[in-house]
């Protein structure tokens, strides 16, 4: 049976580089399509992104974004991975 995947990556973009790590998630492209690509700024020149997949367990695999390149970023990206409980 089928279920909605999310992955969400998260990075912090190095002082003044915000616009730069923005520009270059959306830049990014997967092996394959999502069913939907959303990304976020915040503060702190913070991006995320998030997919959704419709997969057939939490771990199937799946296309991810990379890791930017080393200077654009303050530290290695964070990674999670959800399972839909349900929508209301």
């Amino acid at each position: 049976m089928s279920t909605t995947v999310v992955l969400m990556w998260e990075a912090r973009a190095a002082d003044g580089r915000g616009g730069e790590l923005l520009e270059w998630a959306r830049a990014q492209e997967l092996a394959a399509d999502p069913d939907r690509r959303e990304i976020f700024r915040a503060p702190q020149d913070r991006v995320l992104v998030m997919t959704w997949w419709t997969a057939e367990a939490l771990t199937a695999e799946l296309p991810e974004l990379p890791e930017p390149a080393a200077d654009l970023i303050t530290r290695p990206v964070h990674r999670w991975r959800f399972e839909s409980a349900g929508v209301s």
